[in-house]
């Protein structure tokens, strides 16, 4: 059958999204010739680990049952729910009933679901810039106004209230979108922060949306985020996404969560019906005893991505020129050198020439992030970031 002349046309909001900006970067690698050692991919956020023992054999058993191959719950299994929510209050220092609770196949879906209950499209929504690349597609091809709220290496890379405040007197918002570990700087905001845009968004009536994918992967040791959830006219305009992946090294099983009001939860029930029925029903099962009894691993874990900031940070300074501006959790948001060469040039050519691959700051956002790349540095061991600031000074 000979293909239609003249197609439809797609979706233009979807047209007018960026690719998945990964795979690009990726290619750059196919230039390399290995001259200054093996590939060193800095580029995403994946666990530079596998899973536990025990959570493989969890899987497993998991996957062998064949009541895990029939559909599941929309908000996800009754079990892990209650087990969650026990979790999440003792990390916050909050009361959190199931009922708040909902498992998503990863945390993008958490954000995609949650944006699309508390927010309709045309409505605006705050997005701090540096943004998740993945959090500013999603808003754009559903067709929501991005409010940018700038964050600059003079602060940390951590959003200014007074400034999101202004914004918010020029353009009312449905929701604020704080990411905290951030992706992509790294930036780990104060509690002070945090309380000053929960105090806004009660002010405002503005939903405040706290992705905290990265919360497990804090500098102390049982660290709390913050205390916001144990506030009650704060958790009535909280929003809470979670990731899986991370703590527990699985992100091929697809699994993240949302703590919500629960007058919220009948609307984020339908989206999520809509989406995936319910989450994959394996991974739920097995993360249901991971959480209590892997607490010794992912404190093992947490320390290990500590160790690997540390060792990044060794070897940056010694590079000669490229600083680190912003570092936390899985990321480092690290200036380049090279004055007005811009972000994306300096990217390949270190990828091409030296077998080192990050990614250019304009991925996450405009020209701003020109002077900028996003380093993953979770991604390796220690013994990997060895030579690191050698190999830069030789790629570009």
């Amino acid at each position: 059958m000979s293909p239609v002349a003249n197609p439809p046309a797609a979706n233009p909001l979807v047209v007018d999204t960026g690719t998945p900006p990964i795979p690009e970067a990726r290619a750059w690698l196919d230039h390399y010739d290995g001259r200054h050692g093996p590939i060193l991919n800095l580029s995403q956020a994946a666990p530079g680990s596998p899973p536990p023992p025990q959570m493989l054999a969890a899987l497993g058993r998991a996957a062998a049952d064949p009541a895990t191959a029939t559909y599941g719950a929309i908000l996800g299994e009754t079990a892990l729910r209650e087990v969650y929510a026990a979790h999440t209050g003792h990390v916050y220092g909050a009361e959190i009933a199931p009922a708040e609770i909902a498992i998503t196949t990863g945390c993008n879906q958490a954000f995609f679901a949650a944006l699309m209950a508390v927010a309709k499209a045309g409505d605006a929504v705050m997005l701090p810039e540096p943004w998740y690349f993945n959090h500013q597609m999603t808003l754009k091809m559903l067709g929501y106004v991005i409010v940018p709220l700038p964050c600059r290496a003079d602060n940390g890379f951590v959003p200014d209230i007074a400034e999101a405040r202004a914004l918010l007197a020029r353009t009312p918002c449905k929701a604020i979108v704080l990411v905290t570990p951030n992706n992509p700087t790294g930036a780990i905001y104060p509690t002070a922060t945090l309380r000053a845009f929960a105090g806004l968004a009660v002010e405002t009536r503005t939903w405040l949306m706290l992705d905290e994918t990265y919360r497990d992967f804090l500098n102390a040791a049982g660290a709390r985020p913050h205390d916001l959830l144990s506030t009650p006219d704060y958790a009535a305009l909280i929003v809470q996404l979670y990731s899986f992946s991370k703590s527990y090294a699985v992100p091929g099983h697809r699994l993240g969560a949302l703590r919500a009001p629960v007058q919220l939860m009948p609307e984020i029930t339908k989206v999520l019906d809509c989406l995936q029925i319910c989450a994959p029903r394996v991974g739920q099962i097995a993360l249901t005893d991971a959480i209590p009894s892997l607490s010794l691993w992912r404190e093992a874990n947490r320390a290990e991505i500590v160790a690997r900031a540390a060792s990044f940070a060794a070897e940056m300074a010694g590079s000669n020129g490229w600083a680190i501006r912003s570092i936390g959790a899985y990321f480092a948001y690290v200036a380049h050198p090279f004055g007005a060469m811009a972000a994306r040039e300096v990217a390949r050519r270190l990828a091409e020439r030296a077998g080192i691959l990050a990614l250019p700051g304009t991925f996450f956002g405009g020209s701003g992030q020109n002077g900028f790349l996003r380093v993953a540095f979770a991604n390796a061991d220690q013994a990997a970031l060895v030579g690191l600031a050698r190999r830069l000074q030789r790629g570009v």
